[in-house]
């Protein structure tokens, strides 16, 4: 706790880092799982990138490659990350409960963005809050 007051960060500041960390692991094991699929390695029916059908195959690729990108993105604190996985989770809500009938329905991965939605927002609330706080006083 004294390193980030010695840089000014307040507590939250800092519960929100590691926030962003630990989302951006989440992000990468799921770009990894949609590697997987588009690869072939696990062997199940329409889990290799020839035998899916378009929509998925689509759907695949894009989030094959924008989650890494989200991963880096939150792991170094870039305004950009939180934006890439942004997309990522609407893709994947649309995904799942937009279309149950061609993705199946994930209630689990839809209530996880939403959840993960929703700390985000409160976290850069209250960072909001602490700063015009602190400028009033100081």
């Amino acid at each position: 706790m004294a390193r980030s007051t010695a840089v000014g960060l307040s507590a939250a500041e800092v519960t929100f880092i590691w926030f962003l960390r630990i989302i951006s692991a989440y992000c990468l094991f799921f770009g990894i799982l949609y590697w997987i699929r588009l690869i072939g390695f696990y062997d199940a029916p329409l889990w290799r990138f020839d035998r899916m059908p378009v929509y998925w195959q689509v759907a695949s690729v894009m989030l094959a490659v924008f989650y890494p990108f989200a991963a880096i993105g939150l792991w170094m604190l870039a305004s950009w990350g939180p934006v890439i996985w942004f997309i990522c989770a609407t893709a994947e809500i649309i995904m799942y409960a937009g279309f149950p009938e061609l993705f199946g329905y994930r209630f689990t991965i839809v209530v996880a963005h939403a959840c993960v939605a929703l700390l985000y927002v409160a976290f850069r609330l209250v960072i909001f809050l602490q700063k015009r706080q602190a400028e009033r006083q100081g």
